[in-house]
């Protein structure tokens, strides 16, 4: 029987949209490892925030996996391959790890080329997206629209605090669900709870370590 790890990925900002949170991905990645007779002998879930995330050097959790698969022979299964990159340059950097990846959407067998093609199509829509947007707001600016908040600071910063308080409870929203395991399956007090995340390689918002502080401060949010 052929052993995978899975590797979940949620960003605070675009886990609305994408329909693939923490549960939907993992219910996705069992319901295909047991359809294809898969050891699913580990499990990595990466919470990241901000820009870059395309960075090997900035998703911890994955070179986490990486290194446990390429230790144990086996392979490393996402639900979409978004969850991986939407970048050809660093798709090609994870084929050059010499660890094999399994795409669910995409079946077991499919060979790195195809792989490249899907990751090239979605970064050309990405790519697509933004010059959409640009011309979009060129041509407002160029009807006379004043783009951003030039005259009401204040309320520009009301709208930020509100945005960054969105972006934590986002972020809660992600993490919570792993907790409330934890507590079920009896692992209780926040140095606990903080040292179990940790294990699991499940970072903070900072993308740092878990403590009693940052454990209290999540379960305040709840």
């Amino acid at each position: 029987m052929r052993s995978v790890i899975a590797y979940i990925r949620v960003s605070t900002e675009r886990q609305g949209k994408s329909g693939l949170g923490i549960e939907a991905q993992r219910e996705a990645i069992a319901r295909f490892v047991a359809a294809e007779g898969l050891d699913l002998i580990a499990e990595h879930v990466e919470v990241e925030t901000g820009k870059g995330v395309d960075a090997l050097d900035r998703r911890p959790v994955l070179r986490e996996a990486l290194a446990q698969a390429r230790k144990a022979k086996a392979a490393v299964v996402v639900a979409k391959l978004d969850r991986l990159s939407r970048d050809v340059a660093f798709i090609a950097g994870l084929m050059a790890q010499r660890v094999p990846f399994i795409v669910c959407e995409l079946g077991a067998d499919v060979d790195p080329f195809v792989l490249h093609m899907f990751a090239a199509l979605a970064q050309k829509e990405r790519a697509m997206i933004a010059e959409r947007t640009r011309l979009a707001l060129a041509q407002k600016k160029a009807q006379g629209a004043i783009l951003g908040n030039r005259t009401n600071l204040p309320e520009a910063q009301a709208k930020g605090a509100a945005a960054n308080r969105e972006g934590a409870d986002a972020f809660a929203a992600n993490v919570l669900p792993i907790v409330r395991q934890l507590q079920a399956a009896g692992v209780t007090g926040f140095r606990a709870i903080a040292r179990a995340l940790n294990d699991r390689g499940v970072r903070t918002a900072r993308g740092g370590e878990w403590h009693d502080s940052t454990v209290r401060n999540l379960l305040a949010r709840a």
